[in-house]
């Protein structure tokens, strides 16, 4: 994996330091073993695709590491990360599942490793982390859908000095994908973009402001040097309504090209969610302008209401989509930890081939998490997606996942 050599050599300046003897920096510390047990099967037999089916099975373990902060105007820490990934099953002709790692001959790997160090430096409510990031900002989503997750190298830096608004703003310079051992440059990706570069520069910005507890707007920029210019727009707003809630998220997406990509874009999107009781019934709906999809960093997910689990955006230029969904929470009727899902996506008014297209999918997930007994910490998920499209591939997939994080200290 590739190292910056600043920020190694500042982790590695602070654990040596003798401020680490400071009771917050170890009392504060904390370090826990993740073990991810993930079986993967997607089938495309029916719609003609050239790899009929994606299977694969594999072992994960995340060790993470985060230590407090040194006492002092300036608290000083380290955190770390180390990764490790198992291939339990696998063939050339099933790899692409996003679990694991292909060689130069595309034959599956029997593994793939990744370690990462971040300094970090706190002064009053502000914390700079430099080294290896996974960013959960608008402009930045790392991608955790898989046996492990993405990783950056950079520098952010996240201020709450006023009661309510939270600034936050970085570099980042190297993209670590979540099935890959090395660190590369990022590029960018989506639906009709060309003319992408690989750069080692994608700066961002952000302000988010609770204005009481029932309302939050949020503001992102990101500039990825060579691709595209990103501006995002939130809002969130709970509203209590009988017996149960509305909740209300609002986005707006403005993308435009930078260097040679063509990237134009615009997105509205909405989602409209009622819960009451243990039941959440959402409507969703999604409309993309301009001539191309809407662009992410390579690997990345994307802030969209209709980002799902197969077709990911239903973000093809020009299309409109909408989704229903429903889920429900045991804990109502006194079983806490086991959770359904399930939703429907459809969108159109795109084309593909030349001619006008039409793209559904529909998701369920049902996952139980142990609360007490030998087995806490211990989890079981299933989900299941079915994809179709004219003009696209037709996709039947399920996911297993097996799950257990051990708390060491």
């Amino acid at each position: 994996m590739y190292k910056q050599p600043t920020s190694c050599a500042l982790s590695l300046a602070l654990l040596g330091s003798p401020l680490i003897a400071q009771a917050d920096f170890i009392e504060d510390s904390k370090l826990s073993l993740g073990l991810t047990n993930f079986y993967f099967n997607s089938d495309y037999r029916e719609s003609g695709a050239r790899q009929s089916k994606r299977e694969e099975w594999a072992q994960g373990f995340l060790l993470k590491y985060e230590s407090g902060f040194t006492e002092g105007p300036i608290g000083l820490g380290v955190d770390a990360i180390g990764m490790l990934g198992i291939k339990l099953d696998s063939s050339r002709d099933r790899i692409n599942s996003g679990l694991l790692s292909a060689d130069n001959d595309g034959n599956p790997q029997d593994d793939y490793s990744e370690l990462g160090l971040t300094a970090k430096a706190r002064v009053s409510n502000s914390t700079l982390r430099i080294g290896t990031l996974i960013p959960k900002i608008p402009t930045v989503l790392a991608n955790e859908s898989r046996l492990l997750p993405q990783t950056f190298r950079g520098a952010y830096v996240e201020s709450k000095e006023i009661e309510g608004l939270t600034l936050d703003g970085g570099r980042l310079t190297h993209n670590s994908l979540r099935n890959d051992s090395s660190s590369e440059e990022m590029i960018v990706t989506g639906r009709a973009i060309s003319g992408g570069r690989f750069t080692d520069q994608f700066d961002f910005a952000g302000v988010r402001y609770a204005w009481n507890k029932s309302l939050t707007t949020s503001y992102n920029y990101g500039h990825l040097e060579d691709n595209y210019k990103q501006h995002l727009v939130n809002v969130v707003h709970n509203l209590p309504l009988g017996d149960g809630a509305l909740k209300s998220d609002l986005r707006y997406a403005r993308s435009t090209d930078d260097g040679a990509t063509n990237v134009d874009n615009t997105v509205w999107g909405a989602m409209f969610t009622y819960s009451l009781s243990g039941h959440a019934v959402s409507m969703a709906y999604q409309k993309v302008n301009g001539g191309t999809g809407f662009p992410t960093i390579n690997g990345t997910d994307a802030f969209l209401v209709n980002y799902v689990m197969l077709s990911p955006d239903f973000a093809n230029p020009g299309e409109k989509s909408w989704q229903a969904r429903y889920s429900f929470d045991f804990a109502a009727l006194g079983i806490p930890g086991l959770t359904f899902m399930t939703r429907y996506v459809r969108g159109d008014g795109f084309e593909r081939a030349g001619s006008g297209a039409k793209e559904w999918e529909r998701n369920s997930d049902i996952g139980y998490a142990f609360q007490s007994g030998a087995l806490k910490n211990f989890a079981v998920r299933w989900r299941n997606g079915t994809y179709r499209s004219s003009g696209g591939n037709d996709i039947d997939q399920n996911r297993l996942i097996l799950s257990y994080t051990l708390p060491i200290m």
